[in-house]
């Protein structure tokens, strides 16, 4: 018996999304027990209050900001996380003879200044934000430059099989102003300085929605999960049942032309001997026939005479 491996594939499947939805679950739950600050004053008093026997996970709102932000050099913003990409483009000679487009990571750089969310009533600073789930930085800038038509260069390139085609250049930034969600722990350094950290133990997010929508679209996805997994759960017990089922007929099937087969030889068996008692008087072939113990079959079918056979 062959394994269903379609049905089991969909049952393995069911069963990883179960474990998502679940975790999903877990998450938005987490989230609704951590303590909201709705201005950042307060959480200073709440970190003097709270803090001292379990860690305090808390969720802040506010603008970004920074003592020196960063000037962007291409779109000419200002952030306090700046990532710049550049990508060479180019055609290559592959070895069907034709020319593929393909491209190599020339220039990756990061660049992050202390930076802090702002309500208008204190500032809080934020460390390791670009680990945190939910971060996403804005494309601040997407050129390209296009490569010069310089006749030697051009010669010595497609000598070695190249087309420079040019330098795609990405910026992506944080910028300043931007309202932001934090959720995390919060502690106070030596200096008294209040920041939000990624917690040893516990959701750490950095997001342009608000934690209503976080814990909102963290319940979505597992409901989601959860019918999706239900819905592959159903799908791949069928399909098992099917190749079981199949299977159990199959057998019964080739069981019972078995034992059509063995009656139909049994019975062929019987009316040759009576036939040979009446007489030895039969040829060569006669006497083969007589001593076949099944009828004439097809081999594959098992169900009507055979046709054509195979000689050596």
């Amino acid at each position: 018996m062959m394994i269903p491996w379609g049905g089991v594939s969909c049952c393995l499947s069911a069963a990883a999304l179960y474990l998502l939805g679940r975790s999903s679950g877990r998450d938005a739950e987490v989230l609704k027990s951590v303590a909201k600050v709705n201005q950042l004053k307060e959480l200073a008093k709440l970190l003097d209050i709270e803090s001292k026997v379990l860690p305090l996970i808390v969720a802040i709102s506010g603008r970004v900001g920074a003592e020196s932000p960063i000037s962007c050099e291409f779109s000419g913003l200002r952030g306090v996380i700046v990532e710049e990409t550049a990508e060479q483009h180019f055609l290559k000679h592959n070895d069907a003879g034709s020319w593929i487009q393909d491209s190599a990571l020339m220039l990756s750089m990061s660049k992050e200044v202390p930076w802090y969310l702002d309500d208008g009533t204190d500032r809080v600073f934020v460390v390791g934000a670009r680990g945190a789930s939910g971060f996403v930085l804005t494309v601040g800038s997407e050129v390209f430059e296009e490569s010069g038509r310089s006749l030697v260069r051009g010669t010595l390139d497609y000598l070695q099989g190249l087309k420079m085609l040019g330098v795609k250049r990405i910026e992506r930034v944080l910028p300043t102003g931007t309202s932001l969600t934090v959720v995390g722990e919060a502690v106070k350094d030596d200096i008294g300085t209040v920041r939000i950290q990624r917690p040893h133990k516990g959701p750490f997010y950095v997001s342009p929605k608000s934690i209503d929508e976080l814990i909102g679209n963290l319940g979505k996805w597992a409901r989601w999960y959860k019918y999706a997994s239900l819905g592959l759960t159903v799908f791949g017990a069928f399909l098992i049942a099917n190749h079981v089922i199949r299977y159990i007929m199959e057998r019964r099937r080739r069981w019972e032309l078995q034992s059509r087969v063995l009656a139909a030889a049994a019975a062929k068996r019987s009316d040759q001997d009576n036939e040979g008692s009446n007489g030895k008087a039969e040829n060569g072939s006669d006497g083969a026939k007589r001593e076949r113990p099944i009828p004439d079959l097809c081999v594959i079918c098992l169900e009507q005479e055979y046709n054509a056979v195979f000689l050596p």
